[in-house]
């Protein structure tokens, strides 16, 4: 048999075992601590039923060749796509919650900036991946810019702040792994800065701004923009070492922690299983951005490498922005956890993009890097 023999698809499920069982044990985490244990209704069986359709399309996309992910027009059709579904969320769909960021499919909803995340990875991770040898060449964190301005101000129309912030996280994180100079990054800083600033005084809409004041000055109104913010801080300061325990989480449990399904889970968590806990969740986190930056440095192709960076970004940037949140380190953003809030969308995603990564791992251990080289320009 040849070197270029397939190995059996099962082969990266046994071989990236982390990347299905680290989440699956934080989604179980997660559904835990929003089932209410009797003191209401429960969106957990809902979500189990989520887990199982993101477990079979992770397991699916590990099956199938992925390497069509790499060529340029089908990432250039994905992304247009994109721009073309956030549009139209801001002239097809009423507000709810003052945002413009769900399409209503009846049973479910579908918010278009999930998948769209995969889609944008995979845009810079092809423009970087090609010019790697340029990359010293400061007009393509220009151009790579561009692209990531596009859906980035269209979020912001919505307005959708928190995945706007994601999406420039996104962007930020793979222009520092593209292996961009000093001088070029503190150009980049500083234009960071511009770009906020002209943000506060003509993007945020005066709720958001009051957000952001109230992230400096907690207790200025807490019975007002303040609320969610102090609430969740005093959930997760109240499970100290080892938590109320499972289900015993008044902040939450009594509705004193709005949304704490969703957007406060961390601090809801926190509550219950304290300070033990948190670092367990933290260290299960960790351990599966460092698998993923393992399979990065062993790709076959630089597009590989790139995409398994930018899911690592992803899954690092929602934590950090969600958990800042949640102990008041951050302004409220509305912003989930990856595997553990509540919603099918972000979870289908989220094992989706683990999914092609594991394919991709696989090809890049089956196909000699001539070949696969090859392959990647197309």
């Amino acid at each position: 048999m040849t070197e270029e023999v397939r190995r059996s698809p099962f082969s990266a499920l046994l071989a990236e075992w982390q990347l299905f069982l680290i989440p699956v044990a934080l989604c179980l985490l997660g559904i835990l601590t929003m089932h209410p244990f009797g003191q209401g209704s429960s969106l957990a069986p809902k979500q189990i039923v989520w887990l199982g359709v993101s477990l079979a399309g992770y397991f699916i996309i590990t099956m199938l060749d992925m390497r069509f992910i790499r060529r340029t027009s089908v990432i250039i059709t994905g992304y247009v796509i994109l721009l073309g579904l956030l549009s139209l969320l801001l002239v097809a769909v009423h507000a709810v919650m003052g945002a413009k960021s769900w399409f209503d499919l009846g049973g479910f909803s579908l918010q278009p900036a999930d998948p769209g995340k995969i889609i944008f990875i995979a845009l810079i991770a092809k423009y970087f991946s090609r010019r790697h040898m340029e990359i010293g060449d400061f007009r393509h964190i220009i151009v790579s810019g561009a692209y990531a301005a596009a859906p980035i101000l269209l979020l912001l129309l919505e307005p959708d702040l928190g995945t706007a912030a994601i999406f420039g996280a996104i962007w930020f994180g793979m222009v520092l792994v593209s292996g961009i100079s000093k001088k070029h990054l503190f150009v980049v800083f500083a234009c960071g800065l511009i770009a906020l600033t002209a943000l506060w005084f003509g993007g945020l809409h005066g709720y958001q701004r009051a957000r952001i004041m109230t992230f400096i000055n907690p207790a200025a109104d807490i019975h007002g923009t303040g609320y969610n913010a102090y609430q969740a801080t005093v959930a997760a300061g109240s499970g100290e070492i080892l938590g109320k325990g499972i289900g015993y989480g008044t902040q939450s449990k009594l509705r004193f922690l709005p949304e704490y399904e969703t957007d406060f889970i961390f601090a809801a968590f926190a509550e219950e299983w304290g300070f033990v806990g948190v670092a367990l969740v933290l260290l299960l986190y960790g351990l599966l951005i460092a698998r993923l930056l393992t399979i990065a440095q062993r790709s076959a192709t630089n597009f590989d490498a790139f995409f398994t960076l930018g899911v690592a970004i992803l899954i690092g940037a929602h934590v950090f922005i969600h958990a800042g949140i949640n102990l008041g380190m951050l302004p409220v953003t509305g912003t989930t956890i990856p595997f553990m809030s509540y919603g099918g969308s972000h979870l289908v995603m989220e094992f989706a993009a683990l999914g092609i990564v594991a394919a991709l791992a696989r090809e890049g251990r089956t196909v000699p890097k001539e070949r696969a080289g090859q392959e990647f320009f197309s």
